[in-house]
């Protein structure tokens, strides 16, 4: 079944509400740092983002039956975060990730193998959840099982031609191929992706080119994406969407760790378009609340009020 395709939903459509039900969907983990571990996962740090910004999230999501599960669970609800639909697995561990940061406060990652997540299974309640989100988020980490990858693009699949599907790319320890990629991006309406992957989406894709910009418009255009995001570190960020293109600097900050700035501008950048903002008003205000994300310690920080009334005067016009 072939998710149904949008491209000018967004412009066309009925303002939405000033709540929408935003779901992140794929892994729930634990960033294991030098220091100690803290809560993480890409989808469950936009999910928080999302909360944090001012708007409604779930996180669909498997933990096990232990200490670190009950641990995610509460560190989801904490942040305002529906945790419901996060099923506890009586049979696999809750998964972690050892984080290494550099000198220039760049991370990576080693992830443990055949966690809970790598076991997430459907569940009837899933499909009202789908119909009903405005947006959901997902990467190819969660897609390395089968049995995972075929939840979350049932519950894709299954989400209204309204909603705005985010393929948030984040490739990780070689747990992609360009299979999953483009089965990925046939479900997307939205792309996001940094400089590192691109070359890589590039490639399954079959494009060519040394222009970031226009490799960016050729995927955005074969895909029929309403609109893709790059983000290029300290060099700023790119938001092309079906009608415009915004490029935008990077906030000048000392950075921490870049641990969660990637999912903190996908968040920013879902509440903008879901609020029907304009871009160049969406793309100042991701790169703010990123950039705010990377002078903290962990993927997750509590939004400073600044940037949560920024979001909401931002959403009121």
């Amino acid at each position: 079944m072939m998710a149904h395709r949008l491209t000018n939903t967004l412009s066309e459509s009925p303002r939405m509400p000033a709540v929408h039900q935003i779901i992140g969907l794929g892994e729930v983990l634990w960033d294991v740092f030098p220091s100690g571990a803290v809560f993480g996962g890409a989808p469950a740090n936009f999910a928080c983002h999302i909360a944090g910004l001012g708007e409604k999230s779930a996180m669909v999501s498997a933990v096990g039956d232990d200490r670190l599960g009950r641990g995610a669970i509460a560190a989801l609800e904490a942040r305002e975060v529906d945790a419901s639909h996060v099923r506890v697995d009586p049979h696999h561990l809750t998964g972690t990730v050892d984080v290494a940061i550099d000198a220039a406060g760049v991370a990576s990652y080693l992830f443990a193998a055949d966690t809970a997540w790598d076991h997430l299974a459907w569940e009837p309640t899933l499909e009202s959840l789908a119909r009903s989100c405005a947006a959901v988020c997902f990467g190819t980490l969660a897609q390395r099982s089968n049995q995972s990858r075929q939840t979350i693009r049932r519950f894709v699949e299954s989400a209204h031609a309204s909603t705005l599907r985010v393929f948030d790319v984040n490739l990780r320890q070689g747990f992609f191929d360009p299979e999953t990629i483009l089965e990925s991006l046939k479900l997307a309406t939205v792309l996001k992706l940094n400089a590192e992957e691109l070359p890589i989406v590039a490639a399954a894709c079959g494009e060519k080119g040394t222009s970031l910009l226009g490799t960016l418009q050729r995927i955005r255009q074969r895909h029929g994406l309403h609109a893709a995001v790059l983000t290029l570190g300290a060099e700023g960020s790119i938001i092309i969407t079906d009608r415009e293109v915004s490029e935008q600097p990077a906030v000048a900050v000392k950075v921490v760790d870049t641990v969660g700035a990637g999912d903190a501008f996908t968040a920013a950048v879902v509440i903008g378009l879901l609020r029907r903002l304009p871009l160049a008003v969406i793309h100042r205000h991701a790169a703010s609340v990123a950039a705010f994300v990377c002078t903290q310690r962990g993927a997750t920080p509590e939004i400073p009020p600044a940037l949560q009334a920024a979001g909401d005067t931002l959403g009121s016009g």
